[in-house]
């Protein structure tokens, strides 16, 4: 899968991730916080030839699919000031393709959730989130799964379908995986930085005291052989606290407590001065992480990304890695925050309540921490005498070549203990086709023996999706539609809102009916 939709929006080329200043550039959305969804969908320029989309309820099957798409995108002049901004990128649409040109779809596992929950901090605010700041995978992996752990390997894989509950005479293919479970007893110690940023910006909406309270949070599930060590950066980077022994707990907690807002933004010097104290206190036989808490923008010291995010590749292939989490809606830096997680070999998470600090440092904390697989590549091989065209759903910017599938110096994702990753396709079957679609194949480097390591297993379909899958499927025509894609244009909120209803069970999944109910009152049909 080589060619990527692009949907029309409010774009602008920067010439940074992270500032105002020259540096690396990047296509990205300067979008106010009260900013809602535009009800037009996304429509190309004349000239460009664009793969019909889907319509709802149409059971006529197009024999000749495009093969490419062109890439398009609505452009307007820069016209932002730094105040009140939020950062996205427009890493554009999967659009269909045919398994006569290309039957294997590769991409690398993703457990980001941070969309998922700016979009619920756009709607809590009474607007929809801008369509670029919708990734649909972190929609369907921000929800617990009840896959099966592996017994002996070091991942299990699930691989079913059924009918598509929104598209008649399409199939929705479901690819899981399931890390194995490491209790907080069996973890390894853990040498924790947290790079914490007290700028002016984190004084608003009480930003930098949600990230006390979740620190705490942190703090109160570590063992007695861990260290925190803590840097915080405003104008200039310093360290706040040494690596200190859980033993003397309450210091730490006493260093946390202390944080105050200052000045200017200078991430590059605070990470830089994280990473020297993880590499200092480094250990083979522990976890060593960077756990970096920010708005994401920067004003001062290196404001172009790539030395940024080339220092921080640097010292992931030193087994120091980083995860990063995000505070505070207006002048927020959603870029900058995934992709350093994503070269940091990390996670990145959005924490926009007390409730979802505890979520994120409490149930997952093992798996945030503790990495059980490197640059985890995942392929599906369909069958092309079974399936006409698949589409995968997001991961447009985790995407692999299929002929680096097997190249072992490829980067991809990364996955802690007891994490699950989830990919949905659509698939258009040919006629007479059994349940037997293809094959999966799940690549990567295994922490614990240090190999490189290849399972597989059938992709099959049955009559009917599971509950839980039913659920999964509703939260991604949930973010199709939010992100105006043209696969969705004739998508409806409410048919996402009776799947969710009939198929929720679980707090989270439960209060994703509720916003659903609420995207529906904001939009107003």
């Amino acid at each position: 899968m080589k060619k990527i939709m692009h949907a029309s929006g409010i774009t602008i080329l920067v010439a940074s991730l992270i500032g105002c200043s020259a540096g690396s550039p990047a296509t990205q959305s300067s979008v106010q916080p009260t900013s809602t969804l535009a009800e037009s969908s996304p429509s190309p320029t004349s000239n460009q030839a664009v793969s019909s989309a889907p319509s709802q309820g149409n059971t006529a099957q197009s024999s000749e699919l495009s093969n490419t798409m062109a890439d398009y995108a609505v452009k307007k002049k820069p016209t932002y000031t730094r105040t009140n901004e939020m950062y996205f990128q427009d890493y554009g649409t999967n659009p269909f393709v045919s398994t006569a040109t290309d039957h294997l779809s590769t991409f690398a596992a993703d457990v980001d959730t941070g969309s998922y929950t700016v979009m619920r901090s756009y709607i809590k605010d009474g607007s929809l989130p801008p369509p670029e700041a919708v990734r649909v995978e972190e929609f369907i992996n921000y929800f617990p799964t009840a896959y099966p752990a592996p017994e002996k390997q070091t991942f299990a894989i699930v691989a079913d379908g059924g009918p598509s509950p929104f598209y008649k005479g399409t199939q929705l293919v479901r690819i899981g995986i399931k890390g194995k479970e490491i209790t907080a007893e069996q973890r390894k110690p853990a040498k924790l930085v947290f790079v914490i940023d007290v700028s002016g910006s984190m004084d608003r909406e009480n930003r930098l005291e949600l990230v006390k309270k979740s620190l705490n949070v942190l703090v109160d599930q570590l063992q007695p052989e861990d260290t925190v060590g803590i840097v915080v950066y405003g104008s200039q980077g310093r360290v706040l606290l040494p690596p200190t022994s859980m033993d003397d707990k309450h210091r730490i907690l006493a260093a946390i407590g202390s944080l105050t807002p200052e000045d200017s933004t200078n991430v590059e010097e605070g990470l830089t001065l994280g990473y020297e104290m993880a590499s200092r206190s480094f250990e083979h036989a522990a976890i060593n992480r960077v756990i970096l808490c920010s708005d994401g923008v920067a004003n001062v010291g290196e404001t172009g990304a790539k030395g940024i995010l080339r220092s921080i590749e640097d010292y992931s292939r030193k087994d120091i890695y980083l995860s990063t989490f995000g505070f505070g809606m207006g002048n927020y830096n959603d870029v900058l925050m995934e992709q350093l997680a994503d070269k940091g070999q990390g996670n990145y998470a959005y924490i926009d309540s007390f409730s979802e600090a505890r979520r994120v440092f409490t149930e997952a904390l093992t798996g945030t921490l503790q990495t059980i697989a490197r640059d985890v590549k995942i392929q599906v091989e369909f069958d092309p005498k079974k399936v006409e065209a698949y589409r995968l759903l997001g991961y447009e910017n985790r995407e692999v070549r299929d002929e680096d599938f097997r190249n072992d110096k490829t980067d991809a994702g990364e996955v802690g203990a007891g994490h699950s990753v989830t990919a949905l396709y659509e698939v258009k079957l040919r006629p007479a086709s059994n349940t037997e679609l293809g094959t999966v194949r799940i690549r990567y480097h295994d922490a614990a023996s240090q190999k490189v390591e290849e399972v597989a297993q059938p992709v099959q379909v049955q009559s009917e999706l599971a509950p839980d899958l039913k659920f999964l499927a509703a939260a991604a025509q949930f973010a199709e539609i939010l992100r105006n894609s043209p696969w969705a244009e004739e998508g409806s909120l409410r048919d996402v809102l009776d799947l969710a209803k009939s198929s929720a069970k679980g707090e989270h999944e439960l209060e994703f009916v509720r916003l659903v109910k609420d995207s529906l009152a904001i939009r107003g049909r």
